[in-house]
């Protein structure tokens, strides 16, 4: 076993990585959940929430060049301010979150598949994640190829629904809308926010990438960017092609822009979402991995963690571990909950990461890539706020 992870990863794979993870599955129904609290408005609250997502973004990217390690968050917080047990605190909750919200994904996904192919629940969960695992032990090459691959179809689902939306009719709601009110496209950004959580998972593939100083600061930016303006096109179309009253009840939001606005079945749309939720589980238990392996390097206790295959050059046992308690979680565990608060979890690692980069710029000025001081405060800020935010909504 050696203690090495493999440097395989560049730009463009990694950005792909970064949009998948973001795009997930969550933009297959939020995009209703929006239009409900800001109308017609809907792109310009995807728009805020792509700024409100910014600062915290830019933190990790500054983050990221200053420590490219494999368990980012908990080498930023432990640094930051100096206590080591904070940071293992907060890299085993990322490694929970991740597990949670894969094992979630997961059980979400193969509902898609089993609505399609009428195959049993079960023997579905065991064989995706089965599969999954496979290819996150194999190779981190072939990972995030099939990630990319994945992200592919994603982002092609989406174009093909804003071609729909773009080129139907416009709505009467469209055609004559009501007078923006910004309350309602505030609160919607809040909801819309929670679409942007994911561009953090890239920090973790540090001691994977080449140049790692370099690139991950451009993934960062570059996913938040296309992942911004993908949301904001998506939800245009929606709110153009579809009456307000429908859209804002609708469980399947996009599958109703292309029924509005083409005709006929939409039944495409849910393999896009299994193939989003093959992604989304994917990426979580490659991360998590690598967190637990950055952890194996910083604190003795999880040494066991930090050894790459040789052949493989990937954490195999952490791997393993991650991707059985995805399964056994999703067959066994009541997600929805648990899922619902590993958002909340989070933001509050956001609020940490954003105070521990204040403290470390007042201590250590300098960096390859360098932000300004008020990007943590910022960052501190909002996160703090949707942090509060999303725990009046768990209460």
């Amino acid at each position: 076993m050696a203690d090495m992870l493999q440097r395989r990863i560049g730009l463009g794979l990694l950005t792909a990585y970064g949009v998948g993870v973001m795009v997930g599955a969550g933009i297959y129904v939020l995009v209703g959940a929006v239009a409900a609290q800001a109308g017609v408005w809907a792109p310009v609250s995807f728009l805020i929430a792509g700024l409100i997502a910014a600062p915290t973004a830019l933190s990790y990217a500054e983050f990221s060049t200053r420590l490219p390690e494999a368990a980012g968050e908990a080498a930023y917080v432990a640094t930051g301010f100096s206590r080591a047990w904070l940071g293992l605190i907060i890299g085993l909750a990322i490694v929970a979150a991740g597990t949670v919200s894969a094992a979630a994904v997961l059980r979400g996904g193969s509902g898609y598949l089993i609505s399609i192919t009428g195959l049993p629940f079960g023997p579905t969960v065991a064989v995706m994640g089965a599969g999954l695992l496979a290819v996150a032990v194999i190779g981190v090459l072939e990972s995030l190829a099939l990630a990319a691959f994945f992200t592919l179809i994603e982002v092609t689902g989406l174009a093909l629904v804003v071609f729909a939306g773009i080129t139907a009719e416009p709505a009467a709601s469209f055609a004559a809308p009501a007078g923006i009110v910004w309350a309602g496209v505030a609160s919607a950004a809040t909801l819309a926010f929670f679409a942007f959580i994911g561009f953090e998972d890239i920090v973790n593939m540090a001691e994977e990438v080449r140049h790692p100083t370099r690139t991950l600061p451009r993934a960062i930016l570059l996913s938040l960017v296309i992942t911004s303006l993908l949301y904001a096109l998506v939800s245009y179309a929606a709110v153009r092609a579809v009456p307000l009253e429908r859209l804002s009840v609708s469980e399947q939001p996009l599958a109703l822009v292309w029924q509005e606005a083409r005709g006929g079945s939409a039944a495409f749309l849910s393999v896009i979402a299994v193939a989003a939720a093959l992604n989304g589980v994917l990426a979580q238990i490659v991360m998590a991995a690598r967190v637990l392996f950055g952890l194996g390097a910083r604190h003795r206790r999880l040494a066991i963690f930090h050894h790459a295959h040789p052949k493989f050059g990937t954490p195999v046992l952490g791997t393993g571990l991650i991707g059985a308690a995805v399964i056994g979680a999703a067959l066994t565990l009541p997600i929805a909950d648990l899922a619902q608060a590993t958002s909340a979890l989070l933001l509050g690692v956001f609020v940490l990461v954003n105070g521990a980069l204040i403290a470390l710029k007042r201590r250590a000025p300098e960096a390859v890539f360098s932000v300004p001081m008020a990007v943590p405060v910022a960052g501190l800020i909002l996160s703090l706020g949707a942090f509060a935010f999303t725990i009046g909504g768990l209460a």
